[in-house]
């Protein structure tokens, strides 16, 4: 016989699911993906993100700098924060998300400043040029030179030993970040021991008629990043769209994968670029390279640059710090959970 739902019920357990499923997608829906046409409204975006940086204070734990670039024609801007206190001897060679084309040091000044305080970690911010002005490989190419310098002379950094130096990039920042990786293997250079991928861009395909990946069909649409913003980023980055399948531009392409370093993947559920990002820790581990792969529940892509209070960012930097290993710094922890 079928019950009426008491006081304080709503009904069987299928239909309170329902109810919450709607509720949370209603406000995902509040964080929707802003519709513009990224071909022709990049400049506005960036114009809007320089204001927005504008009204923000720089810490007065960062300070700029510059390295040269390995064709010797131009230097390459980068920020060095300092956590407020030093935990671990590691210093993260951060890239910023963007597309390639949008977002740069100044805008990515308050992740920084949340990724030093949260890892102990000096964190080096690596201001690249952007497409479609510079397009591919002009941005690889500013990263490459400086992690190559960095990696011959860790001192600039104050470390006696390069295996400190770890890679961290989001977005397409972690699309560089792996082709970076994979650039310093084939010129037979010594790679960073260590990665860390943030929902990384690791194949070229993002049409859901055709892509081999599930999370492009479902969150191509609603979340943050849809699949026309991703195709458009590719169209400014590259002057040549047959280049999508170049590793260095699609990591996930990649003939060999071996020799890589230990790396961390972190993907957001409701991130069309979830499944790619998982799929490249998969191939680097099929390669026998050490690898970890972690998704957060509920998270949006960006999301690691969220407030510090966020679930998200917070679960992301305690499986970072695991990632890291115990602090090395002989310091007391006093000011990790500081806002």
């Amino acid at each position: 016989m079928h019950m009426p739902p008491q006081d304080g019920q709503t009904g069987s357990p299928n239909t309170r699911r329902s109810l919450v499923n709607r509720l949370l997608r209603a406000i995902l829906g509040l964080f929707a993906a802003p519709r513009v046409n990224m071909l022709e409204e990049y400049e506005k975006i960036r114009r809007r993100q320089r204001r927005l940086a504008a009204s923000l204070a720089l810490s007065s734990r960062a300070e700029d700098c510059e390295m040269p670039s390995d064709d010797g024609n131009h230097q390459i801007p980068v920020r060095v924060f300092q956590p407020k206190d030093r935990l671990r001897d590691d210093v993260l060679v951060f890239f910023h998300g963007g597309g390639w084309v949008v977002g740069d040091v100044e805008s990515y000044t308050p992740t920084c400043d949340t990724m030093a305080d949260l890892t102990g970690c000096v964190v080096v911010s690596v201001d690249y040029r952007l497409a479609p002005e510079h397009p591919f490989p002009a941005g690889l190419n500013d990263c490459y030179s400086v992690v190559r310098h960095l990696l011959d002379d860790p001192s600039t950094v104050g470390l006696d030993d390069a295996d400190n130096i770890v890679l961290i990039g989001d977005s397409s920042g972690a699309n560089l970040t792996a082709a970076v990786s994979l650039l310093l293997q084939e010129r037979g250079h010594r790679g960073a021991t260590r990665q860390i991928l943030l929902y990384p861009v690791t194949h070229w395909n993002h049409d859901p008629a055709t892509s081999p990946f599930d999370s492009v069909r479902k969150h191509g649409k609603d979340y943050r990043l849809t699949n026309i913003e991703v195709d458009d980023y590719f169209k400014l980055y590259l002057t040549d769209q047959q280049q999508r399948s170049n590793p260095l531009v699609s990591p996930l392409e990649a003939k060999d994968l071996a020799g890589q370093p230990s790396t961390l993947v972190i993907t957001a559920e409701l991130d069309l670029l979830a499944d790619e990002g998982e799929a490249y820790g998969r191939a680097l581990e099929q390669a026998g390279n050490a690898v970890q792969i972690h998704r957060v529940d509920g998270a949006l892509h960006g999301f690691i640059a969220l407030p510090r209070v966020s679930r998200s960012l917070r679960e992301a930097y305690e499986v970072i710090n695991t990632f890291l290993g115990e602090p090395t710094v002989d310091e007391q922890p006093g000011s990790q959970e500081s806002a």
